[in-house]
């Protein structure tokens, strides 16, 4: 192989990386252009803000942004005999809140992820705490 040839295009591949995008797919995909997550996060919005999923489905989500998020469920929305989920594992919403505010608790940083699964059917209602006030919540719609 042509050294040149090779250098020019290993450097263009390490500038595309560290711009954000790679040369077989974007942010998120694995080699094969499958998403390693369901729902990411932009700035100030999940995306999608709505997600459909089966009863026994994990769903993955994945900080595509250089904020720190959260996904903590709005507690009141979590159908009955359901888990409760956070991230940070927390018990409840108070206390997944409680730690936001006290130490940054639960914190996703730019490319972390969490992942949920959901047994019950229903509607399943989350906030980001750092960004509610400014929209940032999601909905996963679980049916059966």
């Amino acid at each position: 192989m042509n050294r040149r040839v090779y250098l020019a295009a290993a450097g263009s591949a390490a500038v595309a990386t560290v711009a954000g995008c790679t040369a077989v797919g974007e942010v998120g995909e694995d080699l094969f252009g499958d998403p390693e997550y369901d729902i990411g996060m932009s700035r100030n919005e999940f995306l999608p803000d709505d997600f459909e999923a089966t009863v026994g489905d994990t769903v993955v989500w994945m900080n595509t942004s250089e904020a720190d998020h959260t996904v903590t469920a709005i507690e009141s929305s979590v159908p009955e005999g359901a888990d409760y989920f956070a991230t940070g594992d927390y018990e409840d919403q108070q206390r997944a809140e409680a730690a936001w505010h006290d130490h940054h608790g639960g914190r996703l940083g730019t490319r972390d992820t969490f992942e949920h699964t959901f047994e019950l059917p229903g509607t399943y209602d989350y906030i980001c705490v750092p960004h509610v006030r400014g929209g940032m919540v999601g909905r996963v719609i679980v049916s059966e």
